[in-house]
């Protein structure tokens, strides 16, 4: 089942340049995942019938071109299928003209939260999604690793409108982060943007983030405040 949803790109959406910023690429995208969710029956609003949840390990999103402020824009996405313990979603996103300024792929883990564990998502659940075989990547998502020297690092501020109904600071709100402690011009220019989310943040004080280059890559990674936990890294190109 392939799902189409339009956004509008807000004044929110957008940079100083007006370029849609990364942050809301990404929220348009899991607003379109939510959206074939609940077609299948397995959003949100299920979980206390379903008592699973789905939960975000990783983001590839590159970038044609960037949409600017007031541009109608059209997002699709469909499920395609399981690899191992992952949940497997992909994206397109188009403008006006119907040419394609984005691409990005997902992957996803199924919480059982009955047991606070990790289930596979069995044929019945992927069935209510009706995969689709097409894929926007050739490859599967690289693995990232932490570099080895930092640049800089600042400590962020948990505050309670990060947390989100899983009970834990939202994805999206990492980019944020990353935005604190990469050059401006880093975040604004960036045509590739990998995520992994290794541990949750919950409700807890401060976090670090963190600023490296290496070559072509700039990275973000997010720490606990004692440096004893990677909560995620991201990768910019």
């Amino acid at each position: 089942m392939y799902v189409e949803h339009e956004f509008f790109v807000g004044f929110r959406d957008v940079d100083y340049k007006n370029n849609l910023k990364i942050k809301s690429a990404l929220s348009y995208l899991e607003d379109i995942a939510g959206i074939h969710s609940n077609i299948a029956h397995f959003g949100l609003l299920e979980i206390p019938n379903t008592k699973k949840t789905w939960v975000l390990i990783n983001w590839k999103l590159e970038f044609f071109r960037r949409p600017k402020y007031s541009e109608n824009l059209k997002v699709k996405t469909w499920s395609n299928g399981v690899d191992k313990i992952y949940a497997l979603r992909d994206f397109y996103m188009y403008d006006e003209k119907g040419e394609i300024v984005a691409r990005a792929t997902s992957r996803w883990v199924l919480i059982d939260l009955v047991t606070n564990s990790i289930t596979k998502p069995t044929d019945v659940i992927m069935n209510q999604y009706t995969t689709e075989p097409d894929k926007v990547f050739d490859d599967k998502p690289e693995k990232l690793r932490e570099p080895e020297n930092y640049l800089n690092s600042v400590t962020v501020k948990i505050t309670k409108d990060m947390i989100d109904a899983n009970g834990h600071v939202h994805n999206i709100n990492y980019i944020d982060f990353a935005t604190q402690t990469m050059p401006l011009e880093v975040m604004q220019n960036a045509k590739m943007i990998e995520v992994l989310y290794k541990k949750e943040i919950r409700d807890v004080e401060n976090i670090k983030a963190f600023y490296a280059k290496d070559n072509e890559y700039n990275y973000c990674v997010i720490k606990s405040e004692d440096e004893q936990t990677v909560h995620a890294i991201i990768r910019l190109s």
